[in-house]
């Protein structure tokens, strides 16, 4: 499996002494697919934030190292790496994909090994209710991300504000989504929450992952004639935009697209993505938090692009386990769930809080204005413009000349 270490230079103050000790460093597994966009920023923004904390002193003295292991996306090779992480490279926790199917392989593997878990991209509802109905074996796992039921909310809350009580007076939908364990629940979330928003679901279409040509579902959706087309894709991301642009389908996108979430999808679609709009946790331009533009600015003169969705999370959730450790007092694993559980900090997306034992949504991070609840934002003229809440807003919606919309 391949395997990187990126060896500590930095990390967090948590009020803590200047001057790290030769205290054995805290190791974070961190298990992504490198070759993706919304992989890759697991790894990249885990250790900007571990360079920002061994910069402080660490944690006690400790400092953090990152251990990297690239999964290419295959729920095997993902177990693989957690167990090597476990019992070969000895590390303390774990933050890993942003692959639902990935999560829901190693959940039940950091219960069995007794590894504190976080996904920070991952949304399938199943990972929270799991933990949920066998708490004693998977207690260790963590959900960092919104899970797919509090992204359709989202979504459909920016919509009642953006196209349905605004100008554009949209009254009609058609759902398009990649066929994954997160947009089940998403579509399910999509289908409840659409309508009592004003717009009518006309046609719900689950495009297998390995379509290249979206030419005849494009052609069956303009035959619908909706108003918008709400999507819920990820990995098939590039295909489906640059399809959409190069055959002008006139109907707007809006929605989720995890892929659009970073800079770089503007290269990868040769600019298609213009006029797409789509939710996310953060972006670099809104100061979600005090914390958010100064992660993106470090990630940006880092790498040069900025982070993915999951970027943000994995960040997010380096401190979270620094801080559960120095919490705990050290990194025995249960005192580190207990603590974990007792989270109550501001990251670069919100208020990090996690749901309790009881709630259905376990160990998920919890949804709302006070907590997270996202944004969204439009590529215009390369550059992600946030439109939506009205708080953060940069910009208003402007499409491309072939979407027909009461610009």
């Amino acid at each position: 499996m391949p395997m990187r270490r990126l060896l500590p230079a930095l990390a967090f103050a948590f009020g803590l002494p200047s001057v790290a000790s030769a205290a054995d460093p805290i190791r974070i597994g961190v298990i992504a697919e490198n070759s993706a966009i919304s992989g890759i920023a697991i790894p990249n923004a885990a250790a900007v934030a571990a360079e920002e904390i061994n910069a402080h002193g660490g944690v006690d003295g400790r400092m953090i190292e990152i251990v990297a292991y690239d999964d290419h996306n295959s729920a095997v090779d993902a177990v693989r790496a957690f167990q090597r992480a476990a019992n070969q490279d000895k590390v303390h926790a774990v933050i890993a994909t942003y692959t639902s199917e990935v999560a829901l392989a190693l959940e039940p593997w950091a219960g069995r090994l007794k590894i504190p878990t976080i996904t920070p991209g991952a949304a399938s509802d199943e990972i929270a209710k799991r933990i949920h109905g066998d708490y004693d074996h998977l207690k260790y796992f963590f959900h960092g991300y919104l899970p797919s039921a509090f992204l359709a909310q989202s979504v459909c809350d920016a919509a009642k504000d953006l196209l349905t009580d605004s100008k554009l007076k949209m009254k009609t939908a058609v759902i398009m989504s990649e066929d994954a364990a997160w947009t089940t629940p998403l579509d399910a979330g999509y289908m409840a929450c659409l309508p009592k928003v004003g717009l009518q679901v006309l046609d719900h279409i689950r495009v297998a992952p390995d379509t290249t040509d979206f030419t005849p579902i494009y052609n069956g959706i303009e035959g619908k004639k909706p108003d918008v087309i709400v999507t819920g894709i990820s990995h098939v991301g590039v295909q489906p935009t640059v399809q959409w642009a190069n055959q002008q389908v006139p109907i707007p996108m809006f929605g989720i697209s995890s892929q659009a979430t970073s800079s770089t999808f503007w290269k990868d679609t040769n600019g298609a993505t213009e006029g797409v709009v789509l939710q996310l946790v953060a972006v670099d331009t809104v100061a979600s938090t005090p914390k958010t533009m100064p992660f993106a600015a470090a990630y940006i003169k880092k790498y040069g692009v900025t982070p993915a969705y999951s970027g943000y999370g994995a960040y997010d959730d380096v401190f979270l386990i620094a801080d559960a450790v120095r919490r705990a007092g050290g990194t025995d694993p249960d005192k580190m769930v207990a603590a974990l559980e007792a989270t109550d900090y501001q990251g670069t997306v919100g208020r990090l809080q996690f749901f309790g034992k009881d709630a259905p949504f376990t160990h998920a991070i919890k949804y709302g204005t006070d907590y997270v609840s996202g944004l969204v934002v439009q590529w215009q003229d390369g550059k992600q413009v946030a439109v939506w809440p009205p708080a953060v807003a940069t910009g208003t919606l402007r499409f491309p000349s072939f979407v027909k919309v009461a610009n």
